[in-house]
């Protein structure tokens, strides 16, 4: 099973305070995770579940045809995923793949490319693209090791992976190695070849070629949103 951790998104991307308001960050949030949904429904894959009790993304999941496990904690990524992987196991879900909301630029192809990767048992790790994050995680079994998220989270996962006497596969994917969480990965998103929601939304927000991002908020229009 894909499962996508999401924590409520009215106080999404705290990170990018400083360039946007809350009413554009908590947007963005949920363009990105739409670009995810998008990419992970047209992946052909089954079994996706947001893990979440966000109304937007509940919402989001429905019109998806994916499964809600709900979140009612929503106190951090890792608690999420520790949850719903025991509701895995409890279900005799024998492989999880996690992929985080915030990787807009996953494509469908990358999704096929890890489960074509992984090993018969054992785990496969795709790193962000500074290798200190772990951008997407796959268990089989689910309960090989628990995944602790943060922004250096690869190598302790690298090293509980190794640990388990299971193969262990990295590779490099370029979308899913783009989390966005500072100016500067909002820059490169809107940079990007592409017109995904997300990708439009930075434009418009003033970042990537020629653009004069207003901090605060981005265009009126968009800050405004709440």
């Amino acid at each position: 099973m894909i499962l996508v951790p999401v924590k409520r998104l009215s106080g999404a991307k705290q990170r990018l305070e400083a360039v946007l308001g809350q009413g554009a960050r908590t947007e963005l949030a949920q363009a990105m995770l739409a670009d995810v949904a998008r990419a992970l429904a047209l992946s052909a894959c089954d079994d996706v579940a947001l893990v979440t009790s966000d109304e937007y993304a509940v919402e989001l999941a429905r019109s998806e045809g994916f499964d809600v496990l709900p979140d009612e904690s929503n106190r951090s990524e890792t608690d999420a995923i520790d949850a719903a992987t025991r509701l895995c196991q409890a279900r005799g879900i024998e492989l999880t793949l996690v992929i985080p909301g915030d990787v807009p630029l996953i494509a469908p192809g990358e999704v096929r490319a890890i489960f074509e990767a992984a090993p018969p048992l054992g785990s496969l790790l795709v790193p962000s693209r500074d290798r200190r994050g772990t951008n997407a995680a796959l268990r089989r079994p689910s309960s090989l090791f628990p995944l602790r998220f943060g922004s250096d989270s690869f190598l302790p996962h690298l090293e509980a992976a190794m640990a388990s006497a299971k193969p262990c596969v990295v590779i490099s994917l370029a979308g899913i190695s783009l989390d966005v969480d500072t100016p500067e990965d909002l820059g490169d998103l809107a940079r990007a070849a592409g017109e995904t929601r997300s990708q439009i939304l930075a434009r418009n927000l003033g970042f990537g070629p020629g653009g004069g991002h207003r901090p605060g908020g981005g265009r009126p229009l968009v800050a405004a949103k709440s």
